[in-house]
């Protein structure tokens, strides 16, 4: 029983990193994308006119919009969850409560499941019970940690971090070089931004590196082919 206890205390560091790693990826996620969108509005509007005033403005439009956009969409996602987990654990309160011996045995019937023997079984389950009942029963029946649920806050502030840091690159690319070199700039910026979180996402998905900077590269440089020839459609429609 001892060794059954160790285990689970030495499994804990790495449910941990586990989720310092999704939300590492999340961040690279979000970064991707702002770099991406904003990208995509300011090398479109520099394909319609060279006024530089009206491209800072539609990039900063962009990348407010987009941020905000990101985090509300995170907080409303990650509420949701929260609100769900919440839901199910006063659930199993009142049934721990309610009805011990039966979910005891439930919980014994989940470690038969997993490979022990009845007994052993048994005995993990009334020991982890009389230890801490909700978090053992709700880490192996539900899958939540009670006294780890995720914030909507701390989400959404991550989303809008990520995505703002993100579209900066592009933003800051078009803005700083003259007029004859700013898409091209910016594209440039862009491709090392994209191939940078392809390396890091890949790397903390234990994917393949190449094949992800290849589809981060090509889907970035395609919103820009498009948006900036759509800009200069209706640039010279207009005009």
């Amino acid at each position: 029983m001892t060794e059954t206890v160790d285990a689970k205390h030495e499994h804990e560091p790495h449910e941990n990193i586990g989720g310092k790693l999704n939300w590492l990826r999340a961040g690279v996620l979000g970064a991707n994308d702002g770099i991406v969108s904003v990208a995509g509005i300011v090398v479109g509007v520099a394909g319609a006119t060279t006024d530089s005033t009206t491209i800072l403005t539609a990039g900063i439009a962009g990348l407010v919009a987009g941020a905000l956009s990101m985090a509300g969409g995170e907080y409303v996602s990650v509420s949701t969850q929260r609100d769900t987990e919440q839901a199910l654990l006063r659930k199993e309160k009142i049934e721990l409560k309610t009805m011990p011996e039966a979910e005891e045995r439930e919980l014994a019937e989940i470690y038969e499941d997993k490979g022990l023997s009845p007994q052993l079984a048994s005995e993990v389950a009334r020991e982890l019970t009389e230890n801490d009942a909700l978090q053992a029963h709700a880490e192996a029946e539900l899958g939540i940690d009670p006294g780890n649920l995720t914030s909507p806050w701390q989400a959404a502030w991550a989303s809008l971090v990520a995505f703002t840091v993100g579209a900066l690159l592009p933003l800051i690319a078009i803005a700083l070089p003259p007029v004859s070199w700013r898409v091209w700039a910016c594209a440039a910026a862009v491709v090392v931004g994209l191939a940078l979180t392809g390396l890091i996402s890949a790397r903390l998905g234990d994917a393949d590196v190449r094949r992800a900077i290849i589809r981060n590269v090509g889907v970035g440089a395609l919103t820009m082919l498009v948006t900036y020839y759509v800009g200069v459609i209706f640039g010279t429609t207009v005009g």
